[in-house]
């Protein structure tokens, strides 16, 4: 347990969405309302006048008296775990460390009663790291968010794709079909999730290494390894649109920064060698899903040149030690959510 009003610091992170972002500040003023704290808005380096316009409204409709309401600059576009890592480093405003942190996403719009939900969960079960909501779409659409951790069976079965290994590896699946009660998971997607300020303290903020995926995943990680549980509460509901900033939707090709990701959470977490084997048994899996479509003449619904793009990354950055691709100036670079 907390103080008697434990503060929460609400962080939004922009990136060339400035509009939305605002909509998105709006339901959360509404969700914070008679909790103690604020919302604090990073602009992750847009370029494009956001920082201007975010400033501008929030002074035009007052809602920065009392510093409840602040927008900053994060000076540089890191990526999403280092613009949220801004945000927590910044704080309340005067600097003071708030209780609690809620990371929202820009496209991301919470029940009038969402954050107080979460809130009242994590200040009952101190042993509870992270909190996160149900996530839904505009059209009231279920938004899978709930996870386990990436292992090599979840590697082969995400690959091969075929009912009878799925069935046989199911509980190591990384989807977890959408709970209908407060459960743990293992990690959430970061569209609507809540930290407790005290495990940051111990375990770190997010890895900045990351740029764009599996940012949040490693962090997660690191705070079961501490002990403490993530968990999942379908009575926080949040409205997401989903890849306003990353523009996923729109993926011809998976870009080099995925792979970079995800070379890095198993090597990181892992060691390099396991981080091989994973990919030794995803493309085993792909090989296999490739021949039995193949074979049947089914549809793969698999990213033009995943498999190959996968195994040349891979093997350079086993054999380098270092990121096969160098990460492009980003046209996008938020959340993942990965919803």
């Amino acid at each position: 347990m907390t103080a008697e009003h434990p503060t929460v610091l609400t962080i939004i992170l922009n990136y060339k969405t400035a509009d939305m972002t605002l909509q998105s500040v709006d339901a959360a003023r509404r969700a914070m309302e008679g909790i103690a704290g604020g919302i604090l808005i990073v602009d992750n380096d847009s370029q494009d006048g956001s920082f201007e316009t975010l400033s501008a409204h929030v002074a035009k409709q007052g809602w920065d008296a009392d510093g409840r309401v602040r927008v900053i600059q994060s000076g540089r576009n890191g990526g999403f775990g280092a613009g949220n890592n801004v945000g927590i480093r910044a704080g309340l405003p005067g600097g003071a460390r708030p209780d609690y942190l809620y990371v929202l996403n820009s496209d991301a719009f919470p029940a009038a009663d969402a954050i107080r939900v979460l809130l009242d969960h994590l200040e009952a079960t101190p042993g509870t790291g992270f909190a996160g909501s149900y996530i839904h779409g505009p059209e009231g659409d279920t938004h899978l968010t709930s996870f386990r951790f990436p292992s090599i069976a979840s590697e082969f079965e995400g690959a091969i794709r075929f009912g009878p290994v799925s069935r046989l590896l199911k509980n190591h699946k990384v989807p977890i079909e959408t709970p209908t009660e407060t459960i743990q998971v293992d990690w959430l997607a970061g569209a609507s999730v809540m930290m407790r300020q005290s495990v940051l303290d111990e375990i770190g903020l997010f890895d900045e290494t990351f740029f764009l995926y599996f940012e949040e995943t490693e962090l997660f990680l690191r705070a079961a390894r501490a002990g403490y549980k993530t968990d999942y509460l379908p009575a926080s509901k949040v409205a997401h649109i989903g890849s306003a900033s990353t523009g996923m939707k729109e993926w011809k090709r998976v870009p080099d920064y995925w792979f970079d990701s995800r070379w890095y959470y198993f090597s990181k977490s892992h060691g390099r060698a396991y981080a091989a084997l994973a990919t030794v048994v995803h493309l085993l899996g792909g090989f296999l899903n490739w021949l039995r479509c193949t074979l049947t003449r089914k549809q793969r619904n698999i990213a033009p040149g995943f498999l190959s793009s996968l195994l040349i990354h891979d093997l350079r950055a086993l054999l380098t030690g270092h990121r096969a691709f160098k990460v492009p100036e980003p046209t996008v670079p938020a959340p993942q959510t990965r919803a």
